[in-house]
């Protein structure tokens, strides 16, 4: 079943550094993909009815061993949803999520953590694949109180294990997190963007390798030494010059301050907090003024949070607010996970798995932006009685508004001659039934 015309031209734009060869297979596998009931390079086929147009290898090979640069298909998607970012910097989120996988042979596969399964008093670990992505944030209309966190970039982790075996250099993941910034803000010196992580990603190594026209919001152990900007240095003072400013309270001894209190309206809660803020310096980065925030909640039982943010003259609720965006990054992995298969593909050479994965998430990204440009005018909420307030779309509803677009201009089409109506009614069939 085609897709409709607005989209393929998305899906064409994104990879026009593509051969076009490998681009008019880019588009059957993004039809299968859609539609399929599992993402299998097989199984797409079948999806997009392309069974005997060319050889299925032909298909594999668009992920194995094709000439194209998954940071480059990123970097075009960023320029495709650029247009419809509100004005002044550019909000991205950065965070990790585990593929579980099977086979001892699949490229880069070891042990990690899987925080679906674990506690905190009991940290459980599953064999798959790690990815560092990083997003950016978008407002859909028709969406006006939730953000989107669309993934554009993507690095895959390999513990000490997998690097070895397979004879690559180790890089932790706030590494790798650094080489995704670095990409994205050496493509676009002229755009100002702020990352928010949480404090796995807020740390001296990613705060230090920050590039000039980046800041960042993060978590901040509640133990971290702060310490005052350093003083400038005296005239004709002999000796070795400070490095660090007078020692300031930790976060944990800023709790014994006074603060104020508020409410906050943040992840769909109401809670009641004491704030207690600062301006100081990290201990690890002494050359950085920061605005250090502290929440103590006074409802709902949770236990105190740090956060910091490099832009010290920021208010201490527009840091908690942009944190709390940072939750849409999660939404995209469920989404991608639930509806676009991001686990399913079978691959296992490097390449293959370098690629196939990541295009669940770079799809995921592309249906939002569609939604965007032209979705939302097509949308129409599903009648439900048992929720009848319901009016802003999920990526559910975005996704299956694309379908039914698609639908709709293939059967407009139905004015042709009876043997196109019959392609399109068998094209149906296959489709209803590999989503089956």
């Amino acid at each position: 079943m085609p897709l409709v015309s607005s989209f393929v031209v998305l899906v064409q734009q994104m990879g026009a550094s593509m051969t076009a060869p490998t681009l008019a297979s880019l588009v059957t596998v993004v039809t299968g993909w859609l539609y399929a009931g599992r993402r299998t390079i097989t199984g797409i086929i079948v999806a997009a009815g392309a069974v005997g147009l060319k050889h299925h290898s032909a298909y594999h090979r668009v992920f194995a061993s094709a000439a194209w640069s998954l940071d480059g298909v990123g970097l075009a998607l960023f320029g495709l949803l650029r247009p419809l970012l509100a004005p002044g910097g550019v909000a991205l989120s950065l965070d990790d999520t585990l593929a579980r996988k099977r086979g001892r042979k699949v490229y880069g596969a070891g042990m990690h953590h899987d925080p679906l399964i674990s506690s905190r008093r009991m940290k459980v670990t599953n064999w798959g694949h790690a990815w560092v992505v990083l997003a950016v944030r978008l407002r859909v209309p028709l969406c006006p109180n939730r953000v989107f966190s669309l993934p554009v970039l993507f690095r895959l982790y390999l513990n000490r294990k997998a690097a070895a075996r397979w004879r690559v250099a180790y890089r932790t993941r706030t590494e790798l997190a650094a080489q995704l910034l670095a990409t994205l803000c050496q493509a676009h010196p002229g755009v100002h963007f702020h990352v928010h992580a949480d404090s796995t990603y807020g740390c001296q190594q990613v705060l230090k390798a920050l590039p000039a026209n980046c800041d960042m919001t993060a978590r901040l152990h509640l133990k971290a030494t702060l310490c005052e900007p350093l003083p400038p240095r005296a005239m004709g003072k002999n000796g070795r010059p400070r490095i660090h400013g007078p020692r300031r309270p930790s976060p944990e001894q800023m709790l014994q301050q006074r603060g104020r209190r508020l409410t906050l309206h943040l992840y769909g809660r109401r809670d009641r907090v004491r704030l207690i803020e600062a301006t100081a310096c990290w201990y690890n980065v002494p050359g950085r003024l920061l605005k250090i925030v502290v929440v103590e909640p006074l409802t709902g039982g949770r236990r105190p949070q740090a956060f910091f943010c490099t832009v010290a003259t920021t208010s201490a609720e527009q840091v908690l607010t942009g944190y709390s965006g940072r939750w849409s990054i999660e939404e995209a992995f469920l989404g991608a996970k639930q509806h676009l298969g991001f686990e399913e593909p079978q691959g296992w050479s490097r390449k293959a798995v370098l690629r196939t994965a990541p295009m669940a998430m770079l799809l995921y990204s592309l249906v939002v932006v569609w939604f965007a440009r032209e979705g939302h005018a097509l949308f129409l909420p599903a009648w439900r009685p048992w929720n009848r307030h319901k009016v802003s779309p999920s990526f559910a509803d975005m996704l299956a508004t694309l379908k039914q677009a698609s639908l709709q201009e293939g059967f407009s089409q139905a004015a042709l001659p009876s043997q196109a109506r019959e392609n399109l009614l068998s094209a149906l069939f296959i489709t209803a039934q590999a989503a089956a």
